[in-house]
């Protein structure tokens, strides 16, 4: 067996990511590149002859550093992105070192036990039954489209069609209901599945986002065939929840699957202090959330759990002579998510919630709630929302959408675009554990600055 120089390039790397990594307090957030400049440094004819693998590391790093958006910093409030804690990102690098292939438990047994031990953590988090399945997938995106898959499924199932087998072409037909204001990946998971964005009938909301529960009611009463429906926990623009208890004692009694897009907000579960927020949760059908936003590891990080584990199976499973399922006890991760080959990604969350421990995650979700109601605090009489998590949406006037894109532009924070209600806003959102007091404070002064 060969033994390549492991040493060189695995050396340059550590040394460039801890001088990435300790420089992040006092580096722009944003890029510094135009796309012209990163085609130039990164660009040009595949060399015929190869490069020394340490040498490779070095220019990639300084090609590439001017194009990376800081998006692990305590300042970088775009989106819904945490960072990454030393634990998981060492535990990330070691994922990629192993190198295991978390499809099948023969390929990666350290890796399946691993899924199930985390999520069996989470679960508990979270207050979901004990019973459910889970699955590891890249990210909300993909885990909708497998508890959607499942969905599918199982309310097909009830009324007599075997969608596995014979497709959706004349099968009864599904019904979606979810709020006005849902995420776009629900939409998109119904593309991917067939079910198409013409089964969707979007539900009332109220002024912060919420479903209106009389109108789901309404909705429901006039509908007949198999439904789902999809709640929210943490509107992407307000943080605001659905109230999922009424919502699944109104759409269960009708017989209807319930999905939950817990994405961020499903985290509020594992707050003492803010599980009022998801009273209920523990009924409904099926949950996504993701580790890359508040519990902090590398992406790609999702988790879709269901509390009807053969549904989720029939879903996702799959049979192959020339694979080694499992026979026991033994779980084999591809019959819970819609990948075959896949990265081991059980081995960060892990770390994570080992790290940190019950205390430690209700801690950092508490903790970023309070700095975002600490920021709304600073940006008294621009804010839009209810500051009931870690999301602020803020109305700076006429010239919102720029000045977004100048404190994009100018370094010491980032922040996203968004519109709501019709109008331009600026989405501010707190998810990263190395955020603090100070951090919040700078960003409002240098909005603030930039809007006078």
């Amino acid at each position: 067996m060969e033994q390549p120089d492991w040493h060189g390039p695995l050396t340059e790397a550590y040394e460039q990511a801890t001088r990435f990594l300790t420089g992040l307090p006092s580096r722009p957030v944003g890029s510094r590149a135009s796309l012209s400049q990163l085609r130039a440094s990164l660009g040009g004819p595949l060399p015929a002859a190869g490069v020394d693998a340490r040498a490779v590391i070095a220019q990639l790093a300084s090609a590439a550093d001017p194009g990376i958006v800081a998006s692990p910093s305590g300042r970088f409030f775009g989106f819904v992105i945490g960072g990454a804690t030393p634990a998981a990102l060492a535990a990330d690098w070691l994922t990629a070192t192993w190198d295991q292939n978390a499809g099948l438990y023969a390929a990666g047994p350290a890796a399946a036990v691993v899924e199930e031990v985390a999520g069996g953590w989470l679960r508990d988090l979270f207050g979901l039954p004990a019973h459910a399945s889970v699955g590891f997938v890249t990210g909300a995106q993909m885990s909708h489209v497998t508890a959607l898959a499942a969905a599918r499924h199982e309310v097909l199932r009830r009324v007599g069609w075997d969608v596995e087998t014979g497709g959706l072409h004349g099968a009864p037909r599904i019904t979606v209901l979810a709020g006005a204001d849902r995420h776009s990946t629900i939409d998109r998971a119904l593309r991917f599945l067939g079910i198409g964005t013409a089964a969707l009938v979007p539900v009332k909301v109220d002024a912060e986002g919420r479903l209106i529960v009389d109108a789901l009611r309404e909705t429901l009463s006039s509908l007949d065939g198999p439904a789902i429906v999809c709640a929210q926990l943490g509107n992407v623009n307000t943080g605001a929840f659905d109230p999922i208890g009424e919502i699944c004692d109104v759409a269960q009694t009708a017989g209807a699957w319930v999905h939950v897009d817990g994405a961020f907000g499903l985290w509020a579960a594992a707050s003492p202090r803010l599980r009022h927020l998801v009273t209920g949760v523990e009924r409904a059908d099926s949950w996504t959330t993701d580790a890359h936003k508040w519990l902090n590891v590398p992406y790609d990080s999702g988790l879709v759990f269901c509390a009807h584990p053969a549904a989720h199976r029939a879903a996702m499973g799959v049979r192959a002579a020339y694979l080694v399922h499992a026979g026991g006890d033994e779980r084999d991760a591809l019959d819970y998510n819609p990948e075959f080959s896949r990265r081991a990604r059980g081995f960060p969350v892990y770390a994570a919630l080992r790290t940190l421990g019950r205390d430690g995650v209700s801690a950092l979700v508490d903790r970023c709630c309070a700095l975002a109601t600490r920021f709304a605090d600073r940006m008294s009489g621009h804010v839009l929302n209810d500051v009931v998590l870690n999301q602020v949406l803020l109305n700076l006037g006429p010239h919102t959408a720029d000045i977004v894109h100048r404190v994009q532009a100018e370094g010491t924070c980032w922040v996203s675009g968004t519109t709501w209600q019709g109008n331009p806003a600026m989405r501010f959102s707190v998810s990263n554990f190395t955020t603090d007091e100070s951090d919040i404070d700078l960003a409002a002064d240098t909005i603030l600055h930039l809007t006078t």
